[in-house]
């Protein structure tokens, strides 16, 4: 038996280099050519020398308020400051925090107040909110406005002035591979939880997930090389909000292979100004979320066969939730030279399971190969012999978050230890097959994917039982054409007050974002839930896919 110390020298010597995202920047900002794009939103383009001057700039002013770790909340939509953004907290060490620009004020301050931020970043047109807050941020040192300089608010410095501060350069300071980065993601009790990434682990599983695909460095030398040998990375498309975990996750990979980030400027998503962007930018990457996007983006290339060019285009990659068989059948039809990629991930962890399909064929829906770094578990603890039929849910060791700020209880059942190692296992359930391949079969929780949008049941259900008509309710996800799983009520009335079901929707997203709130609202006399008082979800999922079908 190998020692344990020489153990843990033995796989320390085929691990990759300690990562700092900060200093990735650092290294290849240099090597770039002068008109590389970095960030490319419709016809603003910045390019690398620009975004490296303006994100260093913007590192020292916010260092000047803040020290190491502080946390800086980005409330803003898809546009090129976030990337820039993201690049300036990396550098300057301070601690990245997402803020769900859908969620009304009293959403938005619990991320603010539960994430300890100390700088909020948010564009003009959220300056209302926060208005509405400022007086109850006390933790808020300083506000920063993204918006024409002559117009920002008093209590706000602006960003481009400090953009514009400064001579560019680097920073010149040590930085660490324990820097943190947040990943704001919803919770069973319904409030979001502040995912706490080291730069390091989230470097090395993103590299964990390249090998599948060709060569990844190892060191920062290697990172280099490989741009100044093949070019600038790859020009991805995020067409998914980046402040969720898919949009975010992808950004960091394509800045830290010397890529562009590109964002469409339409607030909601359009197939057509999609396809547009990947011919007039040559887009070779794109970022999705299942048939939520995948479906219009097939429904327009079907409408307007030929309209765009789309040689450029290498790979899309769909990660958060499965899109179906026959959508990607239909868009490799239309691009017969690109690689489809079902990434099965999370915010807890990346690199759980891949889906590849090609104009030549792939795998069915909801069938991945395991990841490199993953075991699957039943109930008891024990690894799932492929083939036994015996259901277990997925668990990733290696490179995976510390845990969930501030929630120790919530990071014990997400983040344990099995046979001494360390997983992140997010609750996805699976059978694994004779040829060890992964059927997925679904949230061991009752989380609701609606368009990419994660809705937590008991969150809506607090809020419809304050209705004076409801004296019970359970929301369930029903399948959905247009939104993947429509949020969907089934209710217990109380008889003494009229139902009116716009009423109840409007009470609804008078309190919390419009995708939480239901598109449907279905009374029954049915019991929903046990003698034990715990909620009967099976029971209220096929109440509402019968009324559903009904209606």
């Amino acid at each position: 038996m190998v020692p344990s110390g020489l153990a843990a020298l033995s796989e320390r010597k085929i691990d990759m280099i300690d990562w700092n995202l900060g200093d990735i920047l650092d290294a290849i900002e240099p090597a770039m050519p002068r008109n590389a794009p970095a960030l490319i939103h419709g016809d603003r383009i910045i390019t690398w020398p620009e975004m490296s001057s303006r994100s260093n700039n913007i590192a020292r002013a916010l260092r000047q308020r803040a020290k190491n770790g502080a946390k800086v909340a980005f409330y803003m939509r898809n546009r090129p400051e976030y990337g820039e953004l993201m690049a300036a907290c990396f550098k300057g060490r301070l601690t990245h925090v997402n803020i769900n620009y859908r969620y009304r004020p009293e959403e938005v301050f619990y991320i603010f107040d539960d994430s300890d931020s100390e700088v909020i970043v948010y564009s003009s047109e959220f300056r209302d909110c926060i208005l509405e807050l400022k007086d109850r941020l006390k933790k808020v040192h300083t506000f920063v406005e993204i918006g024409d300089p002559s117009e920002i608010a008093p209590f706000a410095r602006s960003y481009e002035t400090l953009a514009g501060e400064g001579d560019g350069s680097a920073l010149g300071i040590e930085r660490s591979p324990d820097d943190l980065l947040f990943i704001y993601t919803g919770g069973t009790t319904g409030m979001p939880k502040g995912v706490m990434w080291r730069h390091d682990d989230m470097r090395k599983a993103q590299l964990d997930a390249q090998k599948l695909l060709g060569t990844v460095p190892q060191t920062l030398e290697e990172n280099v090389a490989l741009i100044k040998n093949e070019g600038p990375g790859r020009r991805t498309l995020s067409s998914c909000p980046l402040m969720h975990g898919t949009g975010f996750i992808t950004a960091i990979g394509a800045l830290m292979s010397g890529g562009a980030i590109v964002t469409l400027s339409d607030p909601s998503f359009d197939a057509e100004e999609l396809w547009q962007t990947v011919d007039k930018h040559k887009v070779e990457s794109i970022a999705i979320v299942g048939d939520a996007f995948a479906k219009p983006m097939l429904r327009t290339l079907d409408e307007h066969p030929g309209r765009w060019d789309t040689k450029s285009l290498v790979s899309i990659i769909s990660s958060g939730v499965m899109w179906s068989k026959e959508v990607k059948a239909g868009l490799c039809r239309h691009i017969t030279q690109v690689v489809l990629m079902d990434s099965f991930g999370a915010s807890e962890g990346l690199g759980y399971g891949l889906s590849i399909t090609t104009a030549q064929g792939g795998t069915n829906t909801a069938k991945f190969g395991i990841g490199e770094f993953c075991d699957v578990f039943d109930e008891n603890d024990q690894k799932v012999e492929p083939g036994s039929g015996v259901p277990g849910f997925i668990a990733r060791k290696g490179a995976i978050p510390k845990g969930y700020y501030k929630d120790p209880e919530k990071s014990a059942k997400t983040f344990r230890t099995i046979d001494g190692v360390r997983y992140s296992i997010p609750g996805d359930w699976c059978q694994v097959e004779a040829d060890g391949s992964l059927i997925l079969l679904g949230r061991g929780s009752v989380c609701i994917n609606t368009a990419g949008e994660k809705v937590y049941p008991e969150e809506v259900e607090e809020v419809l039982k304050t209705h004076p008509a409801i004296g019970d309710a359970l929301v369930v996800g029903v399948p959905n054409d247009k939104w993947g799983q429509a949020v969907t009520a089934v209710v217990h009335l109380n008889h003494d007050v009229p139902f009116e079901e716009q009423a109840i929707k409007d009470h609804v997203r008078g309190q919390l974002a419009g995708y939480k709130t239901p598109k449907a609202v279905h009374p029954t006399k049915t019991p929903l839930r046990a003698s034990n008082g715990k909620a009967d979800y099976a029971t209220a999922k096929a109440i509402a896919e019968r009324l559903t079908v009904a209606t």
